[in-house]
């Protein structure tokens, strides 16, 4: 795996020696914030030897190196999935490459559905913990040393100074902002209604498909990570409504334009 994410370093060298400082993952209603900063270059992952390609409808499938205000960046614009099939340690290979590429600090989005009954469709939650017992752990197979320890702390994933930052930001631009666990399953089906009690009384207060995993690959290589959801839905058996992933979108739009405007404040203060 190492030898494939080293490859995968040179196909990208081969196209720019661009070093961001910040990598960011886009989730639902974030895809087109890359087109919106300056850019610089922008690589396919298609033209990456070896790389995963998102297979998720509107995901364009790039990385995109450039500028949000004057901080550097790497942008995931689509990121992998574990339910699209691939493995583990392919679905966290884009997050292992933007810190090899000098990304010391990892922002990570999603769209999620809300398990905490005091949140509503549309609200951002910060990121505090997580819970990935319903998925495998990417850091599961022989140890990659040049990465990281065979046995990383996972007590503090998601950085307390980050957190204050996206709290600061989020009062800035004015942006009611929730807190709390994010669960990841491993969809793509929606969970059950029992499913999301069991995921309440673990203490999740968002599920999604995604985003976890990521930032445990990212907290081994000893990147600094923080989080951000997207409340799109109320999950199964809270939801009176069955649940679509048009909605999901619909709702994941209706709040782009605050979701970047907060994004971009986070950006240039971490």
């Amino acid at each position: 795996m190492y030898k494939k994410i080293q490859s995968c370093l040179e196909s990208i060298r081969k196209e720019t020696d661009f070093k961001p400082q910040v990598g960011l993952v886009l989730g639902s209603g974030l895809g087109n914030y890359a087109d919106e900063i300056k850019v610089e270059k922008t690589v396919e992952y298609k033209d990456i030897e070896g790389f995963p390609i998102s297979t998720v409808k509107g995901h364009k499938g790039r990385f995109v190196f450039g500028y949000v205000g004057e901080v550097p960046v790497v942008i995931m614009q689509g990121r992998v999935h574990y339910y699209e099939g691939y493995s583990m340690s392919d679905v966290v290979l884009p997050i292992r490459l933007m810190g090899l590429l000098g990304a010391g600090k990892i922002i990570l989005t999603n769209a999620a559905g809300g398990v905490n009954s005091g949140f509503s469709a549309g609200d951002f939650m910060i990121i505090t913990d997580h819970i990935t017992t319903g998925v495998p752990s990417p850091l599961i197979g022989p140890n990659i040393e040049e990465l990281g320890t065979r046995f990383p702390d996972m007590s503090e994933v998601y950085s307390k100074r980050m957190q204050g930052i996206i709290k600061a930001s989020a009062e800035k631009c004015g942006i009611k902002m929730q807190e709390g666990v994010y669960v990841q399953f491993t969809g793509p089906n929606y969970e059950t209604p029992a499913e999301i009690k069991m995921a309440a009384r673990w203490g999740g207060d968002a599920v999604g498909m995604s985003t976890a995993c990521e930032a445990m690959a990212a907290v081994h290589m000893g990147l600094e990570v923080c989080g951000i959801s997207c409340i799109t839905n109320m999950a199964a058996g809270i939801s009176e409504v069955p649940l679509n992933h048009k909605e999901v979108q619909e709702i994941a739009d209706r709040v782009s334009v605050d979701f970047k405007r907060l994004v971009t404040e986070v950006v240039m203060n971490v």
